[in-house]
């Protein structure tokens, strides 16, 4: 169902793919928008070692929700920030892209772990991450994506 990747030579591997998953904090859920048309959107994502599924969170309504609610197949995009060799200005590139389906989650308790965890990834100030998820949580909808396929490269820029 899902097409292998054409320069086999840069594809990366699985425990690659799910360590830039785990370390970069954005990347780009991709949805079935309005029309048809792709819709992409940046966001902060949470991978969760426990279940495998890349957590987002979001509002309870607009175009990403509506989108989701008609059809959850997506897909998300990350990558790296690249790294360059001294005196090249080329970057070498990691990506990752995952195709899946996400579903809704409004169940207050995994949305207040969910997003405490998400927020680790950002700041380890407890009071805040507390203080906001008080303020946020009750109007807050969490997606979980299931990965169907996950797959990743390396690319020289040139």
């Amino acid at each position: 169902m899902f097409r292998s990747l054409a320069r086999k030579k840069q594809q990366i591997s699985r425990e690659e793919c799910i360590g830039l998953l785990t370390r970069e904090t954005r990347g780009v859920l991709s949805v079935i928008g309005d029309g048809g048309y792709p819709y992409g959107m940046p966001m902060n994502h949470f991978y969760c070692p426990e279940d495998g599924k890349i957590y987002f969170h979001c509002g309870k309504t607009g175009h990403r929700t509506d989108s989701l609610k008609k059809c959850g197949k997506v897909s998300f995009c990350v990558c790296d920030r690249g790294e360059s060799t001294e005196g090249d200005w080329a970057l070498t590139v990691k990506s990752v892209i995952v195709f899946g389906e996400v579903e809704i989650i409004e169940d207050s308790h995994k949305i207040t772990d969910i997003t405490s965890r998400l927020s680790r990834k950002f700041t380890d100030d407890e009071e805040y991450i507390k203080n906001e998820i008080e303020k946020y949580a009750a109007g807050t909808v969490l997606l979980a994506l299931t990965p169907e396929h996950i797959c990743g490269k390396t690319v020289k820029e040139s």
